[in-house]
């Protein structure tokens, strides 16, 4: 008897038009939470690599004045305990990264280009600051550039849009929440006479409510069958088009065991969360009517 009510409670066309909906909605919010999850490991690999360079300028004019500087500088930052690396910047890399502006004459020996020395610190809040104690005791007119504070900006850009992934995941699951008990009051009130007739026959409030679940359970598996495997194509087209790039900042962006896991367990938890939806809407319906 309930396998037969079960079909008079089903209506396909509307089951396949919010198949279709939550489809949308799926595909949308698995978009959102990779990306989310790849702008968050983006930000903590890119924080990771710079967070500990440092870049120091040897800025005299005299070019054995320069020379004689950096070398003091060197020696003293490797006696230091807060550097890792220390590494002088040869004339030729300074060349190629002062080409596209300077032209030829970037390769000039009496042009004042000053001496770089990329220096890796240890971790901790007071590495850069011993760095650039050590630095102004040997040259004070040295410059130093802390690549980690050129992330601050960016790093806040990153948080912000891994918030707004969030945001847009928890609308559309909200927004798919709210279409599951449309669609469950719109099923209620139309099998109104059913389910009074299934009443009368002895069904109780569970297992209407059970029926009600297996219908929402099998149009959001569908919307799921459809929504899922669509976003994670694009993921994939997206992630082979990212590592092309050659970015350092759109390299981190890869979702990894972790956000993989997330992408596949997003649907699933989307139709069991319709289901349970579904039932408790029910059941708290037919208990008003009680």
């Amino acid at each position: 008897m309930i396998a037969a009510t079960a079909r008079l409670l089903d209506t396909a066309r509307d089951g396949w038009t919010m198949a279709g909906v939550l489809a949308v909605m799926i595909f949308l919010a698995v978009l959102a939470t990779a990306g989310g999850i790849a702008t968050a490991t983006a930000s903590r690999a890119l924080g990771a690599t710079l967070a500990g360079q440092v870049t120091v300028q040897i800025v005299a004019p005299d070019a054995d004045t320069r020379a004689r500087r950096a070398a003091q500088t060197v020696a003293a930052l490797r006696r230091s305990p807060a550097v890792v690396h220390v590494v002088p910047v040869s004339r030729a890399a300074v060349a190629d990264l002062l080409g596209p502006w300077l032209g030829s004459a970037a390769t000039e020996a009496d042009l004042p280009v000053p001496t770089l020395i990329d220096v890796t610190v240890a971790p901790g809040r007071d590495a850069v600051a011993e760095v650039r104690r050590i630095v102004a005791a040997v040259d004070p007119a040295a410059q130093l550039d802390a690549h980690g504070a050129a992330l601050a900006g960016t790093d806040t850009l990153l948080r912000m849009m891994m918030l707004l992934a969030a945001a847009i995941v928890a609308l559309m699951i909200a927004a798919s929440i709210a279409m599951v008990l449309l669609s469950t009051r719109a099923g209620l009130a139309a099998h109104q006479l059913t389910i009074e007739v299934m009443h009368r026959l002895g069904a109780t409030d569970g297992q209407i409510a059970m029926l009600f679940c297996r219908r929402m359970a099998r149009d959001a598996a569908l919307a799921a069958a459809i929504g899922a495997p669509l976003a994670w194509g694009v993921i994939v087209l997206l992630g082979e088009a990212n590592a092309g790039t050659g970015s350092q900042l759109l390299g981190g962006m890869m979702l990894g065991r972790p956000g993989w896991i997330a992408a596949v367990t997003l649907p699933v938890m989307v139709v069991a969360l319709a289901a349970l939806v579904a039932y408790a809407a029910v059941r708290r319906a037919l208990g008003r009517l009680a």
